[in-house]
């Protein structure tokens, strides 16, 4: 007893003494006065000025709350180590971390700063700070006990001191920004702020001295080097963040397979490539993020052993195949965005399986099937993106089941059948994108007040067939559209009247199609309105010079109307910021109104606006795109060069300008077409011209221009189709020498009914390369695909005997016409070097001698027009074989014996041979009976007839149809495009990704 009685109170006083030096313990010290004064003095380097709102990748605000931590110090007591954002160490009293992140700090961080007096610290954090892009001062490597460093977000510029891989203790380490806009207060110049000097050196040893970090986040850090293998020894790693790197070459696959890797996000590194390893079983990952990188190959099935993974990012990338039905396995994920690569086949049924997910979006790929009804059991989805797929079949009536669902995007797809009304009945839903499929009806729209936090509804560019027009009422509830696109549905406005309360927060108006009568008075009020699409209607009258006055209106799309003038006063609009403004096809009289100077894109064509162009079209501050074409202007075309250095396209066909064309294109080096062709215009081409090195097309037709051959124009290295028909162009078509050089890409030539003389030399043709040379036809583009607003440049050329207008020009698509002139001397042998030549009309001139029989090599030959010439001697027989020849006209020349015995020939009309006495064949006589007997006009009648054969024939002549051929076939799908520009560009201001969602 006595023994458990003594044992007893020794353990009792070695309880009390250990409790004793716990409480003691707590009880921190003072700081030392060195730390003290340190952080006082830490605080006076700096200004404290609250930042504007900091934004992350795609420029959404990051909801980033600062306030000064510092100012409270003053106050506070003289122990520093209660002081806000500072940590003692309860022995020593030392600082050991200071947390200055969101402290408003404004101003220089130098080398000499107090911070780095505080040579105990651990833990270092002045994140969203703004250090007026100040480099990393090279002094850190004195904080050697460092764990934890974060310097993001702090506007910090110049080289990442190699002095920071001295810090061996760092368990994390943070240099991250965002890319974003330049109207954050501390936003990058567009090039990143920070960057490695020497990656091969940085890198490597920052693998080798970092061995104990676990994060590491350097994205927007400028590396522009390849990640080295060295990064897959470090062991401890649990998360590595590199986007927007500018990363290079192939990214090591084993870094993948770090054993306790967590977090990996490698996103815009377009220069990235790599694939996907095999995954572990035991493999720690729980987000994987390789948005817009170059990584390829499939998705292994091995990504089913990642089964703690949350995220999955593999969008805008080059990944093919079909997606694994592994992915079912994953029963803790939550986002799987896969869009915009190659992925092909179904949407696997195992995603029935993933109860977490809350974002699917597989859009931008090559998917078919129906609707994955997998997707109808997961109950906890925020967004569903279907977007331009193959997805065919019926949308699921019972989607109204997903009771979480806030967006839907599906629109660039085949679905049918009608838009469920279930749909109008998910209260939650923001978005619906629906737009561009084949749906014939839409179901319980007049429900869509249920919708109540609906933002955006697209549904334009369907087949709806739907009887009775919706009354426009139906949207007057929901007060947070912002879009609303309902083109191709008929709309009843009559209910609407001035006390109608729509919502005020319309930034996007696409009502394309809607047999709408009279201009929406609703949209006087939007003051937040961006685009506004009211073309293909019935408006009729004025249009109401309210609208001018919307100051955030920048698109204006009222093209195919019955708009006959403006109201109010005709002058600029103060503070208007229309960018786009479409009045083509409507019935406007009188002079033009131009409503802002900051109008690009400006398309009035197809009206009766007559007088001058105003003046205040050499006001506007950088037009892309003039369209004035089939009008009644008259007088000259304003002088200005002004505005020449930013234009793409000018046309302004059929017109009645006059003079001549000004010589004011020395600047003009965007310029990439010009088109006066039909006007009054006289004088010689401007040598300005030349300045034109970007010109594609230049078409003067139907003038009367008096000027020789326009050889200077071959140094513009771009031009592709040169008109200079009907004018009074003189002289020769070749150098004094005789050679035809430059032009290197010129494939349409047409200088037609003009006063051109002399004979072409036998190597006429030998340098013209874009018709010489073999090109790829497996890629169709059309001259102008890739030019702003979608806008082509029209021609009308002869093919076939009858005029043709192409409103889109395949850039394979070549023509050479030089009918109607005065050439004489024989047709030059080179002529068959022009293997690529679909179009060649030498008519009406004084040709002599034979038909060159290395025609014969011409392989994708369509038209063939040598008639009204002197030639004598036999057809070729060798022309027979050319499979491609559709059309063929030798007629009113001095050409016997037999007509080649190829079908092309024996199918042509027999006009297509008259004219020549001396001509035979086995079937002609049958065909044609006697053709012997002098048919021939004088050339003036010809001439006469031949102009009203023109304006009476239309492209879709009957006689188009012999074997017209592969390039003529493809281009004549687009010869009455009813609009030169499309509405992709009001489509591109809208948020069309699932991203919207996304955190």
């Amino acid at each position: 007893m006595l023994s458990f009685f003594l044992r007893t109170i020794v353990l009792l006083l070695f309880l009390s003494l250990n409790l004793f030096g716990t409480f003691a313990s707590l009880t921190p010290n003072l700081c030392p006065l060195d730390q003290r004064d340190a952080l006082i003095d830490l605080k006076t380097e700096f200004k404290i000025r609250k930042p504007d709102e900091f934004l992350d990748y795609d420029g959404n605000s990051m909801n980033v709350t600062s306030y000064p931590k510092t100012e409270s110090w003053a106050n506070s007591s003289s122990d520093c180590c209660n002081w806000e954002g500072v940590t003692c160490d309860t022995k020593s009293g030392k600082v050991i971390g200071l947390d200055l992140s969101c402290s408003c700090l404004h101003g220089r961080l130098e080398p000499n700063s107090s911070l780095f007096q505080l040579q105990h610290l651990k833990s270092l954090n002045l994140a969203y700070n703004n250090f007026t892009l100040s480099p990393i001062p090279d002094k850190f490597n004195k904080l050697i006990w460092l764990e934890t460093l974060n310097l993001s977000e702090s506007s910090l510029k110049g080289h990442v001191p190699i002095e920071l891989l001295q810090l061996t203790n760092l368990v994390s380490l943070d240099l991250s920004s965002s890319s974003s806009a330049s109207n954050s207060y501390f936003a990058p110049p567009p090039t990143l702020l920070l960057s490695i000097e020497n990656p091969p050196l940085f890198l490597p040893l920052l693998a080798r001295n970092l061995r104990n970090l676990r994060a590491l986040d350097m994205s927007s850090v400028n590396i522009s080097s390849e990640i080295p293998q060295e990064f897959s020894y470090m062991s401890s790693l649990r998360s590595l963040h590199l986007k927007s790197c500018y990363l290079i070459g192939e990214f090591p696959s084993s870094v993948f397979m770090i054993p306790n890797l967590q977090s990996i996000k490698l996103d815009h590194n377009p220069e990235l490539r790599g694939e996907l390893p095999v995954f572990s079983i035991n493999n720690s990952m729980q987000v994987l993020s390789l948005l817009e990188t170059s990584f390829s190959g499939t998705i292994p099935d091995s990504i089913g052993n990642l089964k703690d993974l949350v995220s999955l990012t593999f969008s805008e990338s080059s990944f093919s195949g079909r997606i694994p039905s592994s992915l079912g396995e994953l029963s803790n994920l939550s986002s799987l965005v896969l869009f915009s690569n190659g992925f092909i086949g179904e949407v696997p049924s195992s995603i029935v399986n993933l109860k977490q997910l809350t974002i699917f979006s597989v859009g931008y790929n090559k998917l078919r099937g129906n609707f994955p009804s997998g997707l109808l059991n997961l109950t906890k989805l925020r967004g569903i993106d279907l977007g331009s797929n193959e997805f065919t079949g019926f949308f699921p009536t019972n989607i109204g089941q997903l009771s979480k669902l806030e967006a839907i995007f599906a629109g660039s797809n085949f679905f049918t059948g009608s838009v469920p009304a279930s749909l109008f009945q998910i209260s939650s839903l923001t978005h619906i994108y629906l737009e561009d499929n084949q749906f014939s009806d839409i179901l319980g729209l007049e429900h869509i007040s249920m919708l109540p936090n609906l933002q955006y509804l697209f549904l334009h560019s369907n087949s709806f067939r739907i009887s009775s027009p919706v009354d426009f009422n139906v949207f007057s509830s929901l007060k947070q559209l912002v879009g609303l696109a309902l083109s191709g549905i008929p709309l009843s406005t009559a209910n609407i009247t001035s006390d109608s309360d729509f919502s005020s927060q319309f930034r996007y108006v696409y009502l394309s199609g809607c047999n709408i009568t009279e201009f929406p008075e609703f949209i006087r009020d939007q003051r937040n309105l961006d685009s506004l699409d009211l073309s293909n209607n019935n408006i009729k009258g004025q249009l109401p010079d309210w609208l001018w006055r919307l100051e955030e209106l920048q698109v204006v799309e009222l093209s195919n109307n019955s708009l006959s003038g403006f109201d109010g006063s005709l002058k600029a609009v103060t503070g208007s910021q229309i960018n786009v403004l479409d009045l083509s096809s409507n019935a406007f009289q009188g002079p033009l109104f131009i409503p802002s100077t900051s109008i690009t894109y400006l398309f009035v064509s197809n009206n009766n606006f007559t007088g001058e162009v105003p003046q205040l079209i050499c006001g506007l501050t950088s037009p892309t795109i003039i369209d004035l074409s089939n009008n009644n202007f008259h007088g000259y075309i304003p002088r200005t060069r002004t505005y020449m250095s930013s234009l793409t396209d000018l046309n302004l066909r059929n017109n009645s300008f006059r003079g001549s064309l000004p010589d004011m294109f020395m600047h003009a080096s965007k310029l990439r077409s010009i088109d006066v062709s039909h006007n009054r215009l006289e004088g010689k081409l401007p040598s300005s011209l030349t300045g034109c090195s970007a010109l594609e097309v230049l078409n003067v037709e139907g003038n009367k221009i008096s000027d020789t051959f326009p050889f200077q124009l071959n140094s513009l290295q771009k031009l592709q189709v040169l008109v200079l028909r009907s004018n009074k162009f003189h002289g020769k078509l070749h150098q004094y020498n005789g050679a035809w050089f430059g032009f290197p890409e010129l494939k349409i030539i047409d200088a037609s009914h003009n006063d051109f003389h002399g004979t072409l030399p036998s190597d006429y043709f030998l340098n013209w390369t874009a018709i010489s040379s073999k090109k790829d036809n497996t890629q169709l583009h059309y001259i102008g695909d890739f030019h702003d607003y979608g806008y082509y440049t029209s021609v009308v050329l002869m093919n076939k005997g009858v005029s043709m207008a192409l409103e889109r020009i395949l850039t394979i698509y070549t023509a050479i016409d030089f009918s109607g002139n005065r050439i004489h001397g024989e047709v030059p042998e080179s002529v068959g070097l022009l293997k690529e030549l679909h179009v060649l009309n030498l008519s009406r001139n004084a040709f002599t001698g034979h038909i060159p029989l290395s025609l014969a090599n011409l392989t994708a030959l369509e038209s063939l027009d040598l008639s009204q010439n002197k030639l004598s001697g036999e057809i070729p027989p060798k022309l027979g074989d050319l499979s491609s020849l559709g059309w063929i006209n030798v007629s009113h020349n001095q050409l016997v014996g037999s007509i080649p015995q190829g079908t092309q020939f024996q199918r042509q009309n027999c006009s297509a041979y008259e004219g020549n006495p001396g001509l035979y064949g086995p079937s002609l006589k049958d065909i044609c009976g006697d053709i012997h007997a002098p048919t021939s006009l004088p050339v003036s009648e010809v001439e006469e007839e031949e102009e009203e054969e023109e304006e009476s024939l239309s492209w879709i002549a009957a006689r188009i149809g012999f074997a017209p051929g592969i390039v003529f076939g493809l281009t004549i799908g687009y010869i009455v495009a009813s609009y030169k520009h499309d509405t992709r560009l009001l489509i591109d201001h809208t948020p069309l990704s699932i991203d919207v969602l996304l955190p």
